[in-house]
């Protein structure tokens, strides 16, 4: 409400340092966003049967995320009705109208893509459901889990799964032209399209890893999120933070040798100034702390996998805020240093969307099931076969028959 009133001088916000809080909470939550989709759909194209558990809690984070990193855009232009500018006078040559596009076209297609594998569930809760049926009914589209239904749903979802990914590249990669396409001293670099994506993807894992293990703890659902997924989801998380430390020493290392003076002003307000104690939290929570957790087996547990992923996401917003305010202290143009420090309108926006965010998550689960039943049940009927099958096509030598195999175990039992 005093941000309402009175408007953005309530926040820490003023000339140069336009930007602050509300935009890194929007490149961040943006990045969550990549959870569901990229993760889904690619476990989905490779066939990764252990996925099967995991993928409407990541789809559903994609879905919620994405309307507070609107949310934050909103909040940080003061004036809600300027967003009609973006409609009523758009800029084609402005990334930050690139953004708009991207972001409504990724939401557009990560609400589809969580829609569809919806359907058969809804379809289970209209024929056993209580004073809700008329609403599943709705929404179940008539399903009735016919063959040809089942192949057209398929389908649509390898469809999806397809275009999703190329999406939601893009995606963050606009968010990031937003700084790139400026001649701001450490924002004007070709990298940051790449550094970005692996950043989204970065906190994305981490905050599925998270989600995965509260609804774990909260639901009892022990023997569907095993610590066979918190593993694996842990070892992505492992790759993503060694490729995390690769573009940011790059980044870093670039910027040091062209010794351009406005770059190393910022350069060194990070490494040794006064944004030093950020950047050093930033890499101890990104890289050393889930390193650490995660490249050995012994510790690469469930609690181990959630301690490195809370870690992760502190460190990813804190590269971000990295990225936005020591910039902008540091401005080209002939101004005194910024200096900014959020107040509490900031920090209680964001604790805000937090706690929305988790009410959120919590009202999905209260209505629509967060394991996919229909695909656990076709796993159990499916998956064996065809992951034999599979298995046999690309082994060395003839393909495999049964007399073949009969042939292997009798020679096994002889040299036994």
């Amino acid at each position: 409400m005093a941000q309402l009133r009175w408007g953005l001088g309530v926040t820490g916000l003023n000339i140069p340092l336009y930007w602050g809080v509300y935009i890194t909470n929007f490149v961040f939550f943006i990045g969550i966003s990549h959870a569901g989709t990229l993760i889904s759909a690619i476990l989905r194209l490779c066939d990764a049967e252990w996925r099967r558990s995991i993928t409407r809690s990541a789809e559903v984070i994609t879905v919620l995320v994405l309307f507070f990193g609107v949310g934050s855009i909103i909040m940080d232009l003061g004036r809600p009705d300027r967003m009609l500018n973006v409609v009523r006078h758009p800029n084609f040559r402005s990334p930050l109208l690139w953004d708009v596009c991207s972001i409504s076209v990724y939401l557009t297609a990560s609400s589809i893509y969580l829609y569809l594998p919806l359907i058969p569930d809804l379809a289970i809760l209209r024929d056993h459901g209580g004073k809700y049926i008329p609403f599943y009914r709705l929404l179940a589209l008539g399903w009735r889990g016919t063959e040809r239904q089942m192949r057209i749903l398929h389908r649509l979802i390898s469809v999806m799964a397809v275009l999703v990914i190329p999406i939601a590249v893009s995606v963050h990669t606009v968010v990031s032209w937003v700084f790139g396409m400026t001649v701001q001293p450490m924002w004007h670099s070709t990298i940051f399209g790449p550094y970005f994506v692996v950043g989204a993807i970065f906190s994305g894992i981490a905050s599925l890893i998270i989600a995965m293990a509260l609804i774990r703890r909260i639901y009892g659902l022990q023997d569907y999120l095993k610590p066979i997924h918190f593993n694996n989801l842990g070892l992505l998380l492992l790759v993503m933070a060694l490729l995390w430390f690769y573009f940011t020493f790059a980044e870093y290392l670039t910027t040091f040798y062209g010794s351009e003076p406005a770059h190393l002003a910022v350069f060194y307000s990070k490494l040794t100034g006064r944004f030093a104690p950020l950047f050093w939290t930033m890499v101890t929570t990104c890289f050393i702390i889930p390193v650490s957790l995660l490249s050995r087996a012994r510790t690469r547990t469930v609690a181990g996998t959630v301690v490195a992923s809370i870690s992760v996401n502190i460190g990813m917003w804190l590269e971000r805020y990295t990225i936005v305010v020591p910039t902008l202290s540091h401005p080209r143009l002939p101004w005194a240093k910024g200096v900014y420090t959020p107040t509490w309108v900031e920090v209680a926006i964001t604790l805000g969307f937090g706690a929305t965010f988790l009410f959120l998550y919590t009202l999905f689960t209260k209505f629509f099931p967060i394991v996919s039943i229909w695909e656990i049940w076709e796993g159990r009927e499916k998956a064996l076969p065809e992951v034999v099958e599979r298995i046999r096509s690309y082994m060395p030598g003839p393909t495999p028959t049964v007399e073949n195999e009969d042939l292997y175990l009798e020679t096994k039992e002889t040299y036994k």
